[in-house]
């Protein structure tokens, strides 16, 4: 990204460097080189805005510049972890639960687009603006938050992955997460011949991910009319569809995605005017649109394959079984025991291509995070390699004591701290998207302020839910003497008024800092275009 934000425009285009933070691609569509020539008169300077306003007319060659980021983001509804549950959804509920993630999906385009905006808005990303906005103290915590989320989030891709390994050349999982860790590293290294080749690399994995799932689906051949009914018919019924529902709902929104997303989009240059702001978050929204309908399509093929195999009526006993407790590991044993050897490799190139992927956005968020909480000054490859060492150690630890089931519960764990960290990225995205504060003329409408915190309450609503319940449940059923579980309850429980007490303070906290910027008096205004083309027009 350092690279593309030193590119140059053209002869009349300038980079704006603002004082505070990192670096911005915002740029201003003014004449660098001074007008000395006595010849210089309205009508020519008034040609210079003309041209430089119809370089920036959008157009479908415009839009294609902006195509990448969405993708990238969209990894996110595609990780394993994502996969794991979809599969779990469909083996115990059938497409009842479709729905579910059609609604998760648009929740997740609003609050990703929110991202968007912010980024291009401002010319800073997420956690610069934290940096700017809170005291120290509130800010390191949010940074270790952050990178807390950056390590959950790797820890199901990396066994995704590993497993993926394991299923297509038998490879221990043990050193598939070690393959993971070099090759996430290795491919992170497009990044020195521009962040548009990463971008490449990874849509053409999200769309392998999608031949290999829609193979699977021509396979099984699940009946329409069962999925088009389950998308579009809220239905809860069966034991434990709520808990399947809350769970489907809560891992599509992940915290680091939305840093990720914030500085994505600064790789991209945006005249520093309102019309080139707006053009500029309607092509992100347009784009990250079609990246998560290709997400939610893959999602629909997991659920429905997996809904339709354990549907079965001649399933066999061992099948039956795998389909009671299906994880990423079994799933592959259940395909080729029901659909043949072919199905199980589909389904390992699609687990490792969704894995590889999600492992390099993992870290490529990651670094936009510590650079952003603490400007670090340090090379690419040294925050790539301190961020994939933390990211594959717990994995790599589990993976040899624990084995594949390890693993499994490893996954689980992973995603209660995602749920945990969720409003602490959230929150502060809701707040800076709609404060003039931050985002100066371009904040969000009073609709848009309410729709958008209606949803991110539900989605936290939902996480604090899922993360309690799920935590009394382990401190009911565990197998501690009562002495432990008192003692872990006198722990616990104060620490959940902590937390409560954090996200209320993130809530109702006012931003005082002010890190919008006014344009430079020399750019030219919406007005003084329009009257540029009105002189140009009577010439």
């Amino acid at each position: 990204m350092e690279s593309l934000q030193q590119q140059e425009q053209g002869d009349n285009v300038a980079v704006i460097h603002q004082s505070w933070g990192g670096g911005s691609n915002r740029i201003a569509a003014l004449n660098v080189e001074p007008v000395t020539t006595p010849q210089s008169s309205p009508a020519n300077n008034s040609k210079s805005f003309h041209d430089n306003h119809v370089e920036q007319k959008p157009g479908w060659r415009k839009f294609l510049s902006f195509v990448g980021p969405g993708f990238l983001v969209s990894l996110a509804y595609l990780d394993p972890g994502n996969l794991e549950t979809d599969l779990q959804a469909g083996a115990s509920h059938g497409f009842e639960l479709l729905w579910v993630v059609l609604i998760g999906l648009v929740f997740a385009l609003i609050i990703q687009s929110l991202a968007a905006n912010l980024g291009v808005s401002t010319g800073k990303h997420l956690s610069e603006l934290c940096k700017a906005e809170y005291p120290p103290l509130v800010k390191y915590c949010l940074w270790l938050l952050a990178e807390l989320a950056v390590i959950a989030a790797d820890i199901p891709e990396v066994i995704g992955t590993a497993f993926g390994l394991n299923i297509l050349f038998n490879i221990p999982v043990w050193v598939g997460v070690l393959c993971t860790g070099l090759s996430t590293l290795l491919l992170l290294g497009l990044q020195r011949y521009g962040v548009r080749k990463l971008e490449m690399l990874i849509a053409v994995l999200v769309f392998v991910m999608a031949g290999c799932f829609f193979g699977e689906m021509s396979y099984v051949k699940p009946p329409a009319s069962g999925v088009v009914k389950g998308m579009f018919v809220p239905k809860l019924a069966g034991q434990g569809a709520t808990a399947d529902a809350i769970a489907l709902l809560g891992a599509l929104v992940m915290p680091h995605n939305l840093f990720l997303h914030s500085a994505l989009v600064l790789s991209r240059k945006v005249p520093n005017s309102v019309q080139g702001v707006n053009a500029a978050c309607r092509f992100f929204l347009i784009e990250s649109g079609f990246a998560l309908l290709v997400a939610f399509l893959i999602n629909v093929a997991v659920v429905s394959v997996s809904g339709t195999v354990c549907a079965e009526d001649n399933i066999s006993g061992d099948n039956r079984n795998r389909c009671n407790d299906l994880n990423l590991n079994s799933a592959s044993f259940l395909l080729q025991n029901v659909l043949g050897k072919s199905s199980k490799a589909l389904y390992g190139v699609a687990l490792l291509a969704s894995g590889q992927s999600s492992t390099i956005t993992g870290t490529y968020a990651g670094q936009f995070i510590m650079q952003g909480f603490l400007n670090l000054k340090m090379k690419k490859w040294l925050r790539n390699l301190m961020t994939r060492c933390i990211a594959i150690t717990p994995s790599l630890i589990v993976s040899i004591i624990g084995g594949s089931q390890g693993a499994g519960r490893l996954i689980i764990i992973a995603s209660m701290i995602l749920s945990f960290e969720l409003p602490f990225a959230l929150i502060p995205l809701l707040k800076f998207s709609s404060n003039s504060t931050k985002m100066g003329p371009y904040k969000n409408s009073k609709i848009i302020i309410v729709i958008s915190w209606i949803l991110g309450l539900g989605i936290i609503g939902i996480n604090v839910y899922y993360l309690s319940t799920a935590f009394v449940d382990w401190l009911i059923h565990n197998d501690l003497p009562k002495v432990g579980n008192i003692f872990i309850g006198i722990i616990v429980f104060p620490l959940m008024a902590v937390y409560i007490i954090a996200i209320l303070y993130l809530t109702f906290r006012k931003d005082v800092v002010v890190t919008y910027i006014e344009p430079q008096k020399d750019e030219p205004t919406d007005t003084q275009v329009r009257v540029a083309f009105d002189l140009s027009s009577q010439v």
